[in-house]
């Protein structure tokens, strides 16, 4: 790991769940960790109502647009954080992979995104615990 380690999240649209977890990583880890996040079968849009849980917490994610998950992006990256993409998400040796369960919130009202999103949120404050040494 370099000096400044590489989070990968990867889920199958890259639209809810992979794109709050970009945001909740570069809100509260700043410039100490490298942000990436992209799906198996990225969607068109990332869905609104992601994007109204997080902006309700003050962060807004919708400059953001789903990319496609590229072998060299996951290759170069330092930990993978998968989330229900299953055998779409390549594996690679040696690399830090943690899966995390959590509901899709495709097609679910803000109501029922913003747990997804305190849960997300206390997953990267572990995450980030674990990256960032601290002085």
């Amino acid at each position: 790991m370099s000096d400044k380690p590489s989070v990968l999240f990867v889920c199958v649209h890259n639209a809810g769940r992979s794109q709050m977890a970009a945001g909740w990583l570069r809100h509260l880890a700043g410039d100490t960790v490298e942000v990436r996040s992209a799906g198996s079968e990225p969607a068109d849009t990332i869905n609104p109502s992601a994007v109204a849980a997080m902006r309700e917490v003050g962060i807004d994610i919708t400059g953001q647009t789903p990319k496609k998950l590229e072998w060299e992006t996951a290759e170069s990256s330092d930990v993978i954080i998968t989330m229900g993409c299953g055998d779409a998400c390549p594996i690679f040796p040696g690399k830090r992979y943690e899966d995390w369960k959590l509901d899709d919130p495709a097609g679910q009202d803000v109501e029922a995104v913003r747990p997804i999103r305190d849960e997300i949120r206390t997953r990267i404050q572990q995450l980030i615990a674990d990256l960032v040494p601290h002085p």
